[in-house]
């Protein structure tokens, strides 16, 4: 775009070196304005693109839900406690927390992206900057439900100090767990008859469908592991030059020498693979009619393994981010890169469908995060301010087309999470093509209060809050704003304000309980502390929408009161560390997770 308009209305002309990075990003040669106008002359698509899809593009919506609703519970799967894993959450407690929800009434469980991170730094821990969205975690996996294990491989006081500590002690883990797989690795190649599916022959099968993308990832893997070892980068961009190219001389001559470790890392990614669908089919098992609700991240690091092994995909010199609002008045730059809309085109999308099959071949449903990227993205130049940005259309409808038929042959739902600067006339497209809305609690307001239950839309997912924002305990008790005045994020001023605009909410959502009669009149607000019952009456105030889904929190029903992520912050606050307070053995027994679950199941009663 030449020129594009911020939330206010305020139009913002986009630099002319900001519009040459872009379109040399999409191979277009555009070192002037001559070259430019060559270049555009003979451009295969000219034209305006048009906010449509297709006639007959429409997701996946179970026959069940048509006429009924749902709820579930999203949960951060690293922050799993259990006295079984290895210092975080994995696969196996996935399997075991589905049960526990099903047994509540629920009918899916969130999490977290799940995509591959940069495995020999782990402290590289947000699963929204991920390396690479077509493969997984493998920190996911248990090591002990592999064929190979045995308890002489686990170290029982080292990992009963990893399941103790408040926090995720990444580098702690990745240790712990990659020295234990790595001496599986050889036992298992000489086992004789494992069950399905670890078998030798279903790895094979995995690893031939996985093909070239699979083994680039590998080698990605096994270079940056090598790179750190010596004291290097894990990110392509700070290796040797001679490592840049997947398919140079250097790359070749690694991989030769290191065929082995190849090997090892395309198992990992089987691992998570098989372990991820049998914590799928356990949800299933016990009764979760939709099962897992995956979430899919907008982008990719750009020093990561997708950009490394398909130059051609990325958009290089640029990054995501989002212009100046009200909010951030400078702007945000997500630090993250972003799939080319030439190269979509050029291939017919199959880079689109090839990162949603990932997630959909064991989510019931997906997240689609910054859903407006089927649209559009602001894009902005390495290095430079956001206000030097611009939005880069993408091609809607083939996305939108790719995206139904993909949900189709899954049967998995499409959550978009349409927050932020929202186009005119996206969500009436996302209406038209069954992507539902996402629709939160704190943000669905007036100026008189909160929007009654009633004016939320059918086709969306209700929810209290999400991982950026506070747990309702932490809401409720104004901590959030305190964390944002001691990181500095706000000022004295601002968190006065704050604070005292949170009174007010309070009251008006109290207001609501009582108006919507799930509340009586209890007191004066100040003096009121945040009960279990309460809690119940608010999240049975956004089950009573008449949206198709509803998504707790574990932590809102566990009472934490810290938030998963601070946004604004890198390392100054733990973000993606906190584990929960309570372990999944005895999560069901909580007051609050019992008192929000019966109210759930009244609210939204299965219906067969």
């Amino acid at each position: 775009m030449v020129r594009y308009h911020g939330l206010d209305g305020t139009p913002h002309e986009v630099p002319d070196e900001t519009k040459r990075v872009v379109l040399r990003a999409m191979g277009v040669a555009a070192d002037d304005d001559a070259a430019i106008s060559l270049s555009l002359e003979h451009a295969p698509h000219r034209g305006e693109t048009r906010m449509e899809a297709p006639q007959g593009t429409h997701c996946h919506l179970p026959h069940w839900l048509q006429h009924s609703r749902a709820w579930g519970i999203s949960v951060q799967v690293y922050s799993l406690r259990s006295r079984r894993n290895w210092g975080m959450g994995d696969f196996a407690d996935l399997a075991a927390f589905a049960t526990i929800a099903a047994e509540a009434g629920a009918d899916f469980v969130g999490t977290n992206p799940l995509h591959a991170p940069f495995l020999a730094t782990p402290e590289r821990r947000s699963p929204f900057s991920p390396s690479n969205r077509r493969f997984f975690n493998p920190l996911y996996i248990a090591p002990d439900a592999v064929p190979g294990f045995s308890r002489d491989l686990a170290d029982e006081a080292r990992l009963a100090e990893l399941r103790q500590t408040e926090l995720v002690d990444y580098q702690a883990v990745t240790e712990t767990k990659l020295a234990a797989l790595r001496r599986i690795w050889p036992v298992w190649q000489d086992l004789a008859d494992m069950p399905e599916p670890y078998g030798q022959a279903a790895f094979a099968q995995f690893c031939a469908d996985g093909g070239e993308p699979l083994r680039l990832h590998a080698l990605f893997e096994a270079i940056s592991a090598d790179q750190v070892k010596s004291g290097g980068a894990p990110g392509w961009r700070d290796w040797p030059e001679d490592l840049h190219d997947p398919k140079g001389q250097g790359a070749r001559i690694f991989a030769a020498e290191n065929e082995d470790e190849i090997a090892f890392q395309c198992w990992l990614q089987w691992l998570a693979s098989v372990q991820l669908e049998e914590a799928s089919d356990a949800a299933k098992a016990a009764g979760l009619r939709i099962g897992l609700y995956l979430d899919i991240a907008v982008g990719e690091a750009p020093d990561g393994s997708a950009s490394w092994s398909d130059p051609g995909l990325a958009m290089r010199g640029l990054e995501i981010g989002a212009p100046p609002d009200y909010f951030a008045v400078d702007g945000q730059n997500w630090g993250l890169a972003a799939l080319s809309p030439s190269a979509l085109v050029e291939r017919s999308m199959q880079p689109f469908t090839d990162m949603l099959d990932a997630a959909m071949v064991s989510g019931g449903a997906v997240r689609i995060d910054h859903a407006m990227a089927i649209w559009q993205l602001f894009l902005l130049p390495e290095g430079e301010l956001p206000s030097s940005g611009t939005y880069v259309r993408y091609p809607i409808g083939g996305m939108a087309e790719a995206l139904a038929a993909r949900s189709n042959q899954h049967q998995s739902i499409v959550v978009g999470e349409d927050l932020g600067n929202v186009p005119e006339g996206f969500r009436e497209l996302m209406g038209a093509i069954g992507m539902l809305s996402y629709r939160i609690l704190y943000f669905e307001r007036h100026h008189h209060g909160f929007l009654p239950p009633d004016a939320y839309p059918e086709l969306a997912l209700a929810c209290l809050s999400t991982h950026d924002l506070p747990t309702i305990q932490g809401w409720w008790d104004g901590n959030d704003v305190e964390l944002r005045l001691s990181h500095d994020l706000i000022d004295q001023q601002g968190a006065a304000h704050q604070a005292g605009e949170r009174g007010n909410e309070r009251r008006q959502l109290l207001g609501a309980l009582e108006h919507a009669g799930l509340l009586e009149r209890v007191g004066e607000e100040s003096e009121i502390a945040l009960t279990a019952r309460m809690v119940a009456a608010i999240h049975r105030y956004v089950a009573r929408t008449p949206s198709k889904l509803f998504v707790a929190r574990v932590e809102d029903m566990t009472a934490e009161t810290e938030p998963t992520n601070l946004p604004g912050t890198i390392d100054s606050y733990p973000n993606w560390k906190r584990k929960l307070t309570y372990a999944i053995e005895d999560i069901s027994k909580h007051e609050v997770f019992r008192a929000v679950a019966q109210g759930l199941a009244e609210e939204r009663p299965k219906q067969h």
